[in-house]
């Protein structure tokens, strides 16, 4: 008796560290180099793979989705999170064909053998609609994807898409009255949100609260970086939640605006966040490395404490920190040249962090120990 007590105690401990959020990383390729530039060439795929397993994190996002980088991850139970680039979007939603070509490329000649979690197809589509608008694109461009994985037999892909905080969701503060921003939020946000419930897929955020915290003057930069300081809290009057950290509020706006469109249940990954350490526009002091080491390090002790978000016991399913590893040109026009990398150009370790994922790890312990008390006694 005393055994099956002990037994059904380690189980139920295993399914609590279980449920824990994953934690993975992003690698974006850097600009190619040309003959004329002295950017040096980005390292090899097997040389990437390596580092990310050397550093225990079993879940890598790739914007970029090239091949030779797919492949690097076969057979090192790495899930990868791939994403269709803006500019495809177009040809894609306007011809199956040219879906099933993307897929063809980027997912059959790897999968199962690469660990394919999920596609995102674009990414910050919203962002980019004062340049050119793909968002007329960005659900018959999904639902091709999707039926072209099932025309191929691959019926454990979801689909879904990234949004990017800023030009989604109307507030932060307080958490219970944020919404998904209109018209996008009735035209193509709602609809998605049915495709992605049908589906069982999951709702793609960017979350930058280093972003969020330049905006507005009056968040202090410890609330920002999980510190635990005195009075480092912010209470949404209407709910009478307390928050102590800017992740878990923003992660929470994004949760009511689901909930407001009858979606709470679909979960939800963040697919970037991150704090630079250095570049950036002139004055932004804040871009520093010990600031960027206390965000890293705030994020991993919150996500692996389990306890969730003030709104939801589970919070957020998975987290990618953006991003591995430095660049020459800091990430392009977007990150406006801040580096984001917990590795420096050359691929040694910025920060002492520890990613990977224990408590699976411990879960695994436990079943041991059950097996070794129950047959050994």
């Amino acid at each position: 008796m005393a055994s099956l007590l002990f037994v059904s105690l380690l189980l139920s401990f295993v399914t609590l560290t279980s449920s824990l959020p994953s934690i993975g990383v992003t690698y974006s390729s850097p600009l190619t180099a040309t003959a004329a530039s002295s950017t040096p060439p980005p390292p090899p795929p097997d040389k990437i793979s390596t580092a990310i397993n050397a550093l225990k994190i079993h879940a890598v996002r790739l914007p970029d989705a090239d091949p030779s980088l797919i492949k690097a991850f076969a057979f090192t139970n790495t899930s990868l999170f791939l994403s269709i680039p803006n500019p495809l979007l177009p040809a894609i939603a306007g011809n199956r064909s040219l879906a099933l070509a993307w897929l063809y490329k980027h997912v059959l000649p790897f999968y199962p053998r690469s660990k394919i979690a999920l596609v995102s197809v674009g990414n910050a589509v919203l962002d980019s609609v004062a340049d050119e608008d793909f968002t007329p694109y960005l659900l018959p461009a999904i639902r091709n994807l999707h039926l072209g994985l099932h025309e191929l037999g691959i019926k454990k892909i979801p689909i879904s898409t990234t949004f990017s905080f800023f030009s989604t969701i109307t507030t932060a503060f307080p958490p219970s009255s944020a919404e998904f921003q209109q018209p996008a939020g009735d035209l193509i946000v709602k609809p998605l949100l049915q495709f992605l419930e049908d589906t069982n897929s999951s709702f793609l955020i960017n979350l930058y609260p280093y972003n969020l915290y330049r905006l507005n003057s009056e968040i202090p930069v410890g609330f920002a970086l999980f510190q635990d300081y005195p009075f480092n809290f912010r209470d949404d009057l209407v709910t009478g939640v307390r928050y102590f950290n800017l992740f878990d509020m923003m992660a929470d706006a994004v949760l009511t605006s689901m909930a407001v469109m009858g979606y709470e249940s679909i979960p939800v990954i963040v697919a970037e966040t991150g704090w630079p350490s250095g570049g950036g526009e002139a004055g932004e002091v804040e871009a520093n490395e010990a600031y960027a080491e206390m965000y890293l390090k705030g994020l991993v002790r919150h996500l692996k404490s389990g306890v969730g978000t003030p709104l939801k016991k589970d919070g957020v399913a998975e987290v990618y920190v953006y991003e591995l590893m430095d660049h020459e040109n800091g990430g392009g026009n977007r990150q406006r040249g801040r580096k984001w990398g917990i590795l420096s150009e050359n691929m040694t370790r910025k920060y002492n962090v520890d990613m990977s994922d224990g408590a699976k790890n411990s879960g695994l312990m436990a079943i041991f120990l059950a097996f070794i008390f129950v047959f050994g006694n």
